[in-house]
């Protein structure tokens, strides 16, 4: 069982808590298509708390890695951008949109995507494994997907038409490579 408190092994402990992120991303995302959407929001949030988790228990253990902080941002990548975003398609635009704003909703999701994605990859170019900074600059992804949940519920309660969802996603998109500080927790 050495192999939990190596750095150098792929499956050390906060590695194996990223795995666990990964299963309840895709779990979440098979749920999406059986239009549970209340499980795969569970599943999300149990996403989310490993995510954080996993990043204590490296800074903890000295388990950082390059795989790891890799590992790490394709979790955040399924489970805080491809999971809400393909949520929202699903039970909001889908089902509330006629097809000219369902393409729209189509050119703001993969915008959203994109935005995601380039947030990401330019944490992880610029991201020193031994150091926390005290702000984020732009909106982290677990944030965003934070923030996409929210606007969901106010949609699914009846709060928001499907075309603020739209211009909702557009802003949380935008703010993920903004210049807006946001504080490390």
């Amino acid at each position: 069982m050495n192999f939990l408190w190596t750095p150098s092994s792929h499956f050390n402990l906060a590695n194996l808590f990223t795995f666990v992120n990964i299963t309840a991303g895709l779990m979440a995302t098979y749920f999406i298509t059986q239009n549970n959407f209340v499980l795969a929001i569970a599943l999300a949030w149990v996403g989310g708390a490993f995510d954080i988790f996993d990043g204590k228990i490296a800074r903890k253990y000295k388990l950082s890695n390059e795989f790891g902080v890799q590992l790490d941002s394709f979790a955040d990548f399924l489970s805080f951008v491809l999971v809400p975003v393909f949520l929202i398609f699903q039970a909001v635009y889908a089902s509330q949109l006629d097809p000219v704003l369902l393409v729209a909703a189509s050119v703001i999701s993969i915008y959203y995507v994109i935005s995601g994605l380039r947030r990401l990859i330019h944490f992880n170019l610029n991201t020193d494994m031994e150091k926390v900074e005290k702000y984020f600059t732009g909106v982290p992804t677990p944030l965003g997907a934070i923030l996409l949940w929210l606007v969901y519920l106010t949609n699914a309660y009846a709060l928001l038409p499907a075309s603020i969802v739209m211009v909702l996603m557009l802003i949380i998109g935008w703010s993920l490579n903004s210049k807006l500080k946001v504080r490390h927790p």
